[in-house]
């Protein structure tokens, strides 16, 4: 095993890249930025803490979700989970955030990065309110770097190909939970949660 150590080491092997790549990091939102994120229902947002451990979480809303202040601040409210607020927890330490935006069927995306923090009110909240939920908390973000990123990933993964999709390739989220999380509740009782109320509780 032949690890690579430094930055000389890792460019001798991947090269530099050209310059309209190197180039294309803005510090603010173009029109057509703003176009995305009006399109787009589904992000994930990275985050790491003070003492290094990360978190990856994914947000997901109606498209246009993500509510622009201006050029350089977006907002994202926040819904209805588990509680763990694993991401919202690693701001309060670190403020640094990477958000991936997606559109369905689209393989290109838009990153941001920038700095977040943590509101549990503002006028905008109003904007925000999905079937009568207005949420408790926001993150607002200060955009420091923002570009769009090519489709390469999603044409090698054919994520959006429904030709590759296998979803029962792997077991049930209810025999998961039962295995690994809820090993006290029946298969039953975890299929009739993760079943049809489920999806009808989700704010």
């Amino acid at each position: 095993m032949r690890e690579i150590t430094s930055l000389d080491e890792l460019t001798e092997l991947v090269g530099e890249p050209v310059k309209r790549v190197a180039e294309k990091v803005r510090p603010a939102l173009h029109e057509l930025d703003r176009q995305w994120l009006a399109a787009s229902p589904f992000c994930l947002v990275a985050t790491s803490a003070a003492d290094g451990s990360c978190d990856v979480s994914p947000k997901g809303d109606p498209p246009g979700f993500t509510v622009v202040l201006d050029e350089r601040t977006i907002a994202v409210p926040d819904r209805p989970g588990n509680r763990r607020v694993d991401g919202w927890r690693n701001i309060l330490s670190n403020p640094q955030v990477g958000l991936l935006y997606l559109i369905p069927g689209r393989g290109d995306t838009l990153r941001i990065n920038g700095r977040a923090r943590l509101l549990s009110d503002a006028p905008f909240f109003d904007d925000m309110i999905v079937k009568n939920h207005r949420p408790k908390i926001v993150m607002l973000v200060e955009i420091d770097e923002v570009f769009h990123h090519c489709a390469k990933a999603f044409l090698r993964s054919a994520l959006w190909n429904p030709d590759t999709w296998e979803p029962g390739a792997v077991d049930s989220r209810p025999a998961i939970a039962k295995a690994l999380e809820r090993p006290e509740d029946s298969i039953s009782d975890l299929e009739h949660y993760y079943g049809a109320a489920y999806a009808a509780n989700l704010y």
